[in-house]
């Protein structure tokens, strides 16, 4: 058997359909408001016009400038995750009018870039380590392959294939050629996905090129340094961790350097691991995976403690109040995550492409889908809020892209089974061993951990279906047609056994069939590694996939860094589902103590602690919060 080759296949979001209270409306604001609303800010701040090429500094930050185009791009790939599940003449006549202008701008021998094509034309391709040229290409060919996806126009497509055919010209290994590949990567996996799209497999012999070419020796970066009257040693960053370009991918074992960058590029190393049946670069993403999830990584899936590099800096260094935790980094993870959960159906991937998409990627924008968080801190003082734009507005179009295709992680297919990963109420069309399957899934998740799965298939069939039991779920209980199965069941006309995280039903399937999957759902107290200085004598509450947090505006303005939680009193904690409120989620409701300031007037320091009284408390999804007062927010308390 292949060493390094998916065995399953996602289900495309284009194939999925929610109609439940909790993803639908969010594709729903996300399409009305949230891919209107980045339009418009991206014309405000001339993000489109710049492609007209009349312009010296349209926006506010040269070094914004020179990463601008990727924002339009990635405007366009949400239009086109968009329209593939819900036709729009009026915003496709809007993305069509973007892009003639966005292809009138490309130079004749592929090359697009605004910034250098008309501020520093003389400087295309010598910053390749601080510059975002590949970067921007990469973001332009996602968008072109979404929306040839979608609308079957191909424009942009076309557009795109110049411009990797003009970089495939000029980067490689042949003679003549420069040994380069981008500071920001991004383009890699974008040249997967293109490669995809049109067939043509030098888009991933490219790919394939710039992981191979990173971080060998001589190092690029410091010959093109040179090259243009630079001191490589004088690099800000001091080495080139930062950029994942430190060592050659195959020798590197932790995830370093700047958050974004890192979770780009392994998405592309796990797609060629298996497009080349490579090994080498399946077991890299595998050790560096698993050394970020145990040792950097915030509950919430939100990764790069440090705002000086964006990223990581050493293991179990996760503060709570200064977390960067970019919100574009919890997508990268979902996005590597989602690939290496298809290689052998692993149920830690799916676990961690729950936990950021619920936690850290929802968190990154508003309810109302027009405010958005850059950083996404575990406390807040009271002065974090949403914004409706930023100088470096990376996030906004990453949420917009990732909401609207939201529905490509809850299925896969194998050879001869179908794996649900994901649960939320939604219909799915599948193909399992050339036959058409359909799933429906009735449930209120992830509010209650019940799920119903009904089967529609034109004739019986005999297949796998597998089960993801989330690693939060302690006891859970199936049954078909009503009659209760256990995972000890044996050989026979019914099969059931776990593994990797998951119930497998082997049987005979019949249209009608219906599962009821029912998992425990309890509030649970969670701790801290007891390396993870900042966190000891704390506790954190989380319930199914969602994790939660205090707000101020519900305990009359207290100062929440007073209160403590009694971790063995939570489960006399009761949990209430409120539809009228952050629309529509379930709140816990417990008590705490709060540390009382009564006789400490005029002084600083006694030689006796502070008494402290009850408190009811409220807890709220972290994803919601800053949707109401502003005010105070905290994700771990002190323990009594």
């Amino acid at each position: 058997m292949s060493q390094a080759k998916k065995q399953l296949t996602p289900v495309p979001f284009t194939r999925v359909r929610f109609d439940d209270t909790f993803w639908a409306p969010k594709l729903q604001t996300n399409r009305t408001v949230t891919i209107p609303h980045i339009h418009q800010m991206c014309t405000d701040t001339n993000r489109f016009s710049v492609f007209d090429l009349h312009f010296t500094r349209p926006v506010p930050s040269p070094i914004v400038e020179i990463f601008g185009d990727s924002d339009p791009a990635k405007w366009i790939e949400a239009v086109g995750n968009s329209l593939a599940t819900y036709p729009d003449p009026a915003l496709e006549a809007l993305a069509d009018k973007e892009i003639d202008r966005i292809v009138a701008a490309q130079e004749p021998n592929g090359y697009l870039n605004t910034h250098f094509q008309v501020v520093q034309p003389a400087m295309k391709w010598k910053n390749l380590r601080d510059w975002h040229e590949m970067y921007c290409a990469g973001h332009m060919m996602e968008g072109a392959v979404a929306y040839y996806q979608a609308t079957g126009k191909r424009k942009l497509l076309d557009a795109m294939a110049r411009y990797a055919d003009h970089i495939g010209t000029t980067f490689g290994r042949a003679p003549g050629q420069k040994r380069g590949y981008g500071g920001h990567p991004e383009i890699e996996l974008a040249l997967v996905k293109l490669a995809q799209a049109t067939g043509e497999r030098r888009y991933l012999d490219l790919a394939k090129y710039m992981i191979d070419e990173r971080g060998t020796q001589p190092h690029y970066y410091d010959l093109e340094a040179r090259e243009r009257g630079d001191d490589p040693a004088k690099f800000w960053a001091k080495n080139y961790e930062y950029c994942q370009a430190h060592a050659p991918i195959r020798e590197q074992t932790q995830a370093v350097g700047h958050a974004v960058r890192a979770m780009y590029l392994f998405s592309a190393v796990a797609d060629l691991a298996d497009d080349y049946d490579d090994p080498a670069l399946l077991t890299a993403c595998e050790h560096i995976w698993d050394a970020m999830v145990t040792r950097r990584m915030y509950l919430t899936g939100g990764i790069g403690p440090s705002h000086s590099n964006e990223g990581f800096t050493r293991d179990y260094d996760l503060p709570d109040e200064s977390a960067y935790a970019e919100t574009c980094a919890a997508i990268g993870l979902v996005l590597w995550s989602g690939r290496m959960l298809q290689f052998n159906g692993q149920g830690k991937y799916a676990d961690l492409v729950e936990r950021a998409l619920y936690n850290g990627m929802l968190s990154g924008v508003s309810l109302d889908g027009s405010h958005f968080f850059y950083e996404n801190p575990l406390v807040s003082i009271g002065n974090h809020h949403r914004l409706p734009w930023f100088v470096c507005p990376c996030c906004p179009p990453n949420v917009a892209r990732t909401v609207a295709s939201v529905g490509g992680y809850f299925y896969s297919t194998g050879p001869n089974d179908a794996w649900v990963h994901l649960y939320g109420q939604s219909t799915a069309q599948l193909q399992v061993a050339g036959h058409a399957l359909g799933i429906a899934q009735r449930t209120d998740y992830p509010w209650g951990g019940q799920v119903r799965l009904t089967l529609t298939l034109a004739a019986p069939m005999t297949f796998a279906l597998h089960l993801r039991v989330p690693g939060w779920c302690g006891h859970y209980s199936l049954a078909v047609n009503g009659t209760p199965l256990s995972a000890s069941l044996g050989q026979g006309p019914d099969s059931v056994s776990v593994h990797n995280g998951y119930l497998t039903i082997q049987r005979e399937w019949h249209s009608g069939d219906a599962l009821q999957f029912n998992m425990d759902m309890p509030v649970q107290t969670v701790y801290a590694h007891p390396t993870v200085r900042q966190m000891q004598g704390r506790v954190a509450l989380q319930r199914g996939p969602l994790v939660y947090c205090l707000e101020g505006v519900d305990h009359g303005g207290a100062q929440l860094e007073r209160i403590s939680l009694d971790p063995a009193g939570i489960d006399r904690g009761t949990v209430e589902h409120q539809p009228g409120v952050l629309g529509g989620v379930s709140l816990i409701h417990g008590q705490g103590r709060i540390l009382d300031d009564a006789g400490w007037d005029g002084q600083l320091y006694r030689p006796r602690p502070s008494s402290s009284r009850p408190i009811d408390l409220t807890w709220v999804p972290y994803y919601a919060w800053d949707n109401r007062a502003p005010g105070e927010m905290r994700v771990w308390l002190r323990t009594q």
